[in-house]
């Protein structure tokens, strides 16, 4: 039997219409097995994490507990986690009663974490405001753009800002869940679970899930024009004089819309555009990176590698090994 004294935190799940249950059930199961695993490690004394799932009563006044691990003792969360949603932002519904919940608990003092898409309900409850903050990397815009005053990073998989740790991808979950197992009972039980699991330690990036999404609802006919062109040529010719020509557009005036309309440089975007075939051709082909370098566009292979490390986070023979799906 655990007692109070060796509950060394409280950490709880937040269920909401269209949450990802494999998340709740999951961290679930992952405080769990840490918990087993710190008892390994320190006998049955051993600090173990309490886990309690919550929702809000049908009638929308109030939230309660309706699952607990360590029945008994009084609530008090130190860890609130917001799990992903199954289902696009723009079609979460407003949970304003658990958005006030939420920030009710944070000014007491509890830690808010989400994981992707629950990032949105921290913005609901007013704490992401001149906060770091990750979601999905799909998602960036949206969020960005309901919460102007967050300062979103999408490189990242997990940012942890002492009282609010937000998490990426809809299975970061896992990223999540380790950082708490470190954070509260420390790196040698959290790698252990790691191993158990099968699971990587948190660490990861979410570069080298991302790919490029052009903006194509900007309105300017003329940069959209130019962004066809690009793509269907692979960017292998982005000179600016002839991107200008092709808009009818002069260059100082073609360079200020192309920013403000893409959200890069010319530069930028054709080495995007340049990577992104670079990628598809790793994952579906066993050609020599030289050649897919040079069937992008660039001759020097080295300056290639290092480009395409800078915008996925991986070598290209890392890429190809994580990502690649062609028979050799």
């Amino acid at each position: 039997m655990t007692t109070g004294k060796q509950i060394v935190a409280e950490i709880g799940l937040l269920l909401y219409p269209d949450v990802q249950l494999a998340a709740v059930y999951g961290l679930t199961d992952l405080f769990r097995i840490a918990g087993e695993m710190s008892r390994e490690r320190a006998g049955p004394d051993a600090p173990v994490i309490r886990i309690s799932h919550w929702s809000q009563t049908a009638d929308g006044a109030n939230v309660e507990c309706v699952f607990d691990s360590h029945p008994g003792p009084a609530h008090d969360p130190s860890h609130l986690i917001a799990p992903p949603s199954l289902i696009m932002p723009a079609k979460m519904q407003p949970m304003n009663g658990l958005a006030t919940w939420l920030a009710e608990r944070h000014g007491e003092g509890t830690t808010l974490c989400s994981v992707c898409a629950g990032a949105f309900l921290l913005g609901e409850a007013g704490l992401l405001e001149g906060r770091e903050a990750t979601t999905h990397w799909a998602f960036a815009k949206e969020l960005a753009a309901r919460f102007p005053a967050a300062k979103v990073d999408t490189d990242r998989m997990v940012i942890d800002d002492g009282d609010l740790i937000t998490a990426g991808g809809i299975l970061a979950w896992t990223d999540l869940g380790l950082t708490l197992v470190e954070r509260l009972l420390g790196p040698s039980v959290m790698l252990e679970t790691a191993r158990f699991l099968l699971i990587d330690p948190p660490g990861r990036t979410q570069q080298p899930y991302s790919h490029f999404v052009p903006r194509l609802d900007h309105g300017d006919a003329a940069i959209l024009k130019v962004q066809h062109w690009l793509q269907a040529s692979g960017a292998r010719d982005h000179d600016v004089p002839a991107l200008a020509k092709r808009a009818g557009l002069e260059e100082r005036t073609f360079l200020r819309r192309f920013r403000k309309a893409t959200g890069l440089r010319p530069t930028e975007y054709a080495q995007q555009v340049r990577i992104a075939k670079a990628r598809e051709a790793l994952e579906l082909s066993r050609r020599p990176v030289a050649q897919i370098a040079w069937d992008v566009g660039y001759e020097d292979a080295s300056a290639f590698r290092k480009l395409f490390q800078r915008i996925t986070g991986l070598a290209p023979a890392d890429y190809r090994r994580r990502f690649g799906v062609a028979v050799a």
